[in-house]
């Protein structure tokens, strides 16, 4: 008896996501699909793999006693995948790009669009997405985000930086008054982060220094931020990049309110000599660097 690899595919996605429907999304196809699937599997085999209950699809003993088996066949089939992504195809071929939220809207999709645009060959694709993909299994091929990457095999390297500064609307300011950190921006607002995203390295010399301010809001998203400075009702931290863009925000110094963060790419260690990814992110750098000049002329 036979058995595809695609069933084995699907009996691995079930274990791993722990329902059908998880194990669709995991493969790229429907629910009904995947219970067809395993179904016709479970009658060949004469055998149950899964039972179902109230908490998902459990592995029966005989499923257990294949799951070693399954994910050492399904990491050499990935890294057969790498492999044959890897070649020396030129600056051709497919790039799968992640990133988040409004770094990988405002900041590298444009990068990635302007690389794409010089190099008809290139097809990228981007997801933005606050899931870690895992660039074993090649759900991506490039992650940019902030902060270090776990994931094992992985080369992480810095491309560039991200400024943040303390924005407000001119219509706040007329309000309000410039803040003054002698008195601890006494009788102004603020929005921030939320508070479970504990203490995040731009916003912990405001929190010091504007200890008297009232936090009128606080959100997890930086387009929530932008909003309320932008109408006028509290003061943010805001990307520089984003924060200048706007006419009637206006940027405001002072050495405790301002912060650059890294923005890092990480990519598997089998990718590192595919000519496309090293273009692309030597491309990135560039673009990086020039903005930053952009943004500090005389920096």
């Amino acid at each position: 008896m036979s058995i595809d690899w695609d069933d084995l595919k699907t009996v691995l996605a079930i274990v791993r996501g722990g329902s059908l429907s998880a194990a669709a999304r995991a493969m790229g196809t429907t629910q009904p699909t995947i219970g067809r699937r395993l179904d016709a599997l479970e009658r060949r085999l004469d055998a149950k793999l899964f039972e179902r209950d109230a908490g998902g699809m459990r592995p029966t003993p005989l499923a257990h006693s294949l799951l070693d088996g399954l994910e050492r066949m399904d990491a050499g089939a990935q890294a057969i995948q790498r492999q044959v992504a890897a070649r020396d195809t030129g600056l051709s071929g497919e790039i799968l790009v992640t990133s988040l939220d409004w770094l990988g809207d405002e900041v590298i999709a444009p990068m990635l669009a302007r690389f794409a645009s010089r190099h008809p060959g290139v097809l990228i694709e981007l997801i933005n997405d606050t899931r870690v993909f895992n660039l074993a299994r090649r759900e991506a091929d490039l992650a940019f985000r902030f902060g270090a990457f776990t994931q094992e095999n992985l080369i992480d390297r810095p491309v560039g930086d991200v400024a943040y500064a303390l924005y407000a609307a001119t219509d706040y300011l007329q309000r309000h008054g410039t803040p003054d950190p002698a008195d601890g921006f006494d009788g102004h607002q603020l929005v921030l982060l939320d508070r479970a995203a504990g203490d995040v390295p731009h916003e912990s010399g405001l929190r010091g220094l504007a200890h008297r301010a009232r936090a009128v809001l606080h959100g997890n998203g930086l387009r929530t931020h932008l909003a309320v400075a932008r109408d006028g009702i509290a003061m943010a931290m805001l990307p520089c990049l984003l924060g200048d863009r706007e006419a009637d925000l206006r940027r405001l110094h002072w050495a405790e309110t301002t912060s650059v963060r890294a923005v890092r790419v990480g990519y598997h260690v089998d990718m590192r000599d595919t000519p496309r990814l090293r273009a692309l992110i030597d491309f990135i750098v560039r673009e990086f660097k020039a903005q930053a000049e952009r943004l500090n002329p005389g920096g």
